[in-house]
């Protein structure tokens, strides 16, 4: 059995969602595993500096739009 240790952020003075999830998921698409993870803080648009966020793992889809000659 795995286990995963949770890491943590800390927010800076005008952190939002969009911008965590980018830097430390490389991709906005982690948003909601980040609100999920949070919850007490999910009606928070624009964060003040020094608030502990929990970042749970997150693996992004494969989406492969190409056709299957080109794949």
């Amino acid at each position: 059995m795995r286990k995963f240790l949770m890491r943590t952020y800390t927010t800076i003075q005008g952190d939002m969602w969009d911008g965590i999830a980018k830097k430390v998921y490389g991709t906005e698409n982690g948003i909601n595993v980040l609100l999920e993870a949070n919850l007490k803080y999910r009606d928070i648009i624009i964060f003040s500096g020094g608030i502990l966020l929990n970042i749970p793992e997150y693996t992004a889809p494969m989406i492969n739009n190409l056709p299957p000659w080109r794949r």
